[in-house]
C-alpha cells in the first residue's frame, strides 16, 4: 500500500479524515502507480475526472495551467511513457489534506526509478470523491512546461 501519512489535517482544515478516507485514499494511488509503471493511459483516465486541469511551469519561471479532455489526457501520457525504457518503480510518501470527506489535496515527494536511473519528483493532485471513487481533477507539478513547449 502507498505510503499515505499526515495530521496537520485537523488544524490546517478542520476536517478529520476516517480511517476508510484514509485507506481509499492510499489504495487509490497505489492503484494509479501501478498503472502509471505500467504505462496503461486508459486505466489512468478512468482515474480521472475531465477536463483535467494541470497545472506547472517552465524553465523561465512562467507558470501556466490548462486543461485537457481525456483523448488528450491518454495521447500525452502515451507519448511521456512511451519515451521510458526498462522497468519502471516508484517510492512515494504522500500527505494528503481533506478538506472534507471528498475533497483533498495530497502533497507528495517521490523517487521513480526506471531501468536503474532514479528522479526525484514532487507534486501535488487535487482528488474528489463522487460515487464512492476517488478520481484526480488538478495534477500540480513545476518543470512540465518546458516539455509541454517542445
Amino acid at each position: 500500500m502507498a505510503d499515505v501519512h499526515g495530521t496537520a489535517e485537523a488544524w490546517s482544515t478542520g476536517y478529520t479524515p476516517t480511517e476508510e478516507e484514509r485507506e481509499s485514499l492510499a489504495e487509490w494511488f497505489t492503484r494509479y502507480d501501478g498503472l502509471a509503471a505500467r504505462g496503461d493511459a486508459e486505466a489512468m483516465a478512468d482515474m480521472a475526472v475531465f477536463p483535467l486541469n494541470a497545472v506547472t511551469d517552465d524553465g523561465a519561471g512562467t507558470g501556466s495551467a490548462a486543461q485537457s479532455d481525456r483523448a488528450e489526457f491518454i495521447r500525452s501520457t502515451r507519448e511521456s511513457l512511451g519515451r521510458v525504457e526498462g522497468e519502471v518503480s516508484f517510492d512515494s510518501t504522500r500527505t494528503p489534506f481533506f478538506l472534507s470527506g471528498a475533497l483533498a489535496v495530497v502533497f507528495t515527494g517521490s523517487t521513480m526509478t526506471v531501468g536503474g536511473e532514479s528522479t526525484r519528483l514532487h507534486y501535488a493532485d487535487v482528488l474528489i470523491r463522487s460515487g464512492g471513487e476517488w478520481r484526480f481533477q488538478t495534477m500540480v507539478q513545476g518543470g512540465w512546461g518546458a516539455s509541454a513547449d517542445g
